[in-house]
């Protein structure tokens, strides 16, 4: 009982820090838009910056740097921005090209000194089971800040 009582008493004097920096990743689907408006909100509250990023995964036959010219990646971004200027707020947009969106992600969550990843979640099945895919559990182990995984809506359940 006191040592619980205890724990309480040293998380009220931990100063919660704002976040400073939301990384958001898009991907082009329904639950962009819900991403944006919830690191708008947060980045409002907390005197924040969005950066909203779009990974477009190179295959391994290309060079890394290979050059594309408008694709649905610019799309993606240009929705995401007039989502943010409908909600007053500036974010910034980038296209990322990777080999696979998890390190990308992460990279440059580190790079920009994000302390919250926010990522979509669209529900999916594989061999009938729930699958996360591969890029929500590498960012979830790999992250060094929080992240948020928002689930949209389960057909599947």
């Amino acid at each position: 009982m006191v040592a619980s009582w205890l724990r309480r008493e040293e998380r009220k004097e931990e100063k919660i820090v704002p976040s400073a920096n939301v990384l958001v990743a898009v991907a082009g689907n329904d639950m962009d838009d819900d991403l944006v408006r919830m690191a708008c909100r947060l980045s409002k509250k907390n005197k924040g910056h969005v950066i909203v990023i779009n990974v477009r995964e190179i295959p391994r036959t290309l060079p890394l740097n290979t050059v594309y010219e408008e694709s649905a990646s610019e799309r993606v971004l240009d929705h995401a921005m007039s989502i943010a200027h409908d909600q007053g707020v500036e974010i910034e947009a980038e296209v990322v090209q990777a080999r696979e969106a998890g390190p990308a992600i992460v990279d440059e969550a580190c790079e920009r000194h994000c302390e919250l990843i926010l990522l979509g979640l669209v529900p999916r099945s594989r061999f009938g089971q729930f699958d996360l895919g591969k890029t929500v559990p590498y960012v979830l182990q790999h992250a060094k800040g929080r992240v948020w995984v928002v689930r949209d809506e389960c057909s599947i359940c």
